[in-house]
């Protein structure tokens, strides 16, 4: 495990910036509707451009926050190597967000090579992660700071892609890719679709958090995998 030790594995949940879609501003309100129509080409007519943004938002940066961050490294415990696990939740998404760049640089700090490694974190995690930064006036780590890079240069390690091996017409999620590549992943009480509704009504960042680090230990054990090294590792969820 040693030479994964710069490696960050990482996952984000996001969801609406607002519960209703009414209680956006006008203008916000206006935006949406124009992103609804590309959205609604392919269903019925009666589904308005409310309904979907209860159900589509969250993963559009501009219109979803970020709030809940989890991440793990490798390290040595009493001889072992473990996964040391941590969640950040915030309502605040600035303050969610000025403590997870805080993070990386003192992780930078001891390991100036740093990796993020995560599953479709290329297309999604990274780049949701930048844009709201920006909007929140939140200074980017340099190591986050991909605008312009081309993406043979991206440093960054993406199961998704790995798993692709060049294909790039399809899409295979972390649960299916664990499940044929053999890795038990525990059975929660929530899956993706749910985050939204267990912030909104529920308020239950716990929970999402719980949710979210387990799929972070997952796609370690995938990372493993594609990497021909035996998954099987202990991991330990750090609460401070």
């Amino acid at each position: 495990m040693h030479e994964y030790k710069h490696i960050l594995f990482m996952d984000i949940e996001t969801v609406p910036l607002a519960k209703e879609f009414d209680t956006l501003s006008d203008n916000m309100q206006k935006e949406w509707e124009r992103k609804a129509k590309f959205l609604k080409r392919d269903l019925p007519e009666e589904v308005t451009a409310g309904d979907l943004f209860s159900e589509k938002a969250g993963v559009f940066s501009e219109f979803a926050k970020v709030v809940c961050i989890s991440f793990g490294s490798f390290s040595v415990v009493e001889d072992d190597w473990v996964l040391r696990l941590k969640s950040v939740t915030n309502h605040n998404e600035k303050l969610l967000l000025e403590d997870f760049a805080d993070i990386i640089n003192r992780f930078i700090a001891y390991n100036s090579a740093l990796i993020f490694c995560g599953h479709n974190i290329k297309e999604f995690d990274l780049p949701f992660l930048c844009r709201r930064m920006l909007i929140n006036g939140v200074r980017l780590p340099d190591v986050m700071n991909l605008s312009g890079v081309k993406p043979w240069n991206n440093p960054h390690i993406d199961t998704l892609e790995q798993w692709k091996f060049g294909d790039y017409k399809n899409y295979t999620s972390l649960s299916l890719l664990a499940e044929v590549l053999g890795i038990p992943t525990p059975k929660d009480d929530i899956d993706g679709s749910m985050v939204a509704s267990v912030y909104y009504d529920d308020d239950d960042l716990p929970r999402i958090a719980k949710y979210c680090v387990k799929d972070v230990a997952t796609a370690a054990k995938v990372f493993l995998k594609l990497k021909g090294e035996s998954p099987e590792f202990k991991s330990i969820v750090v609460e401070e």
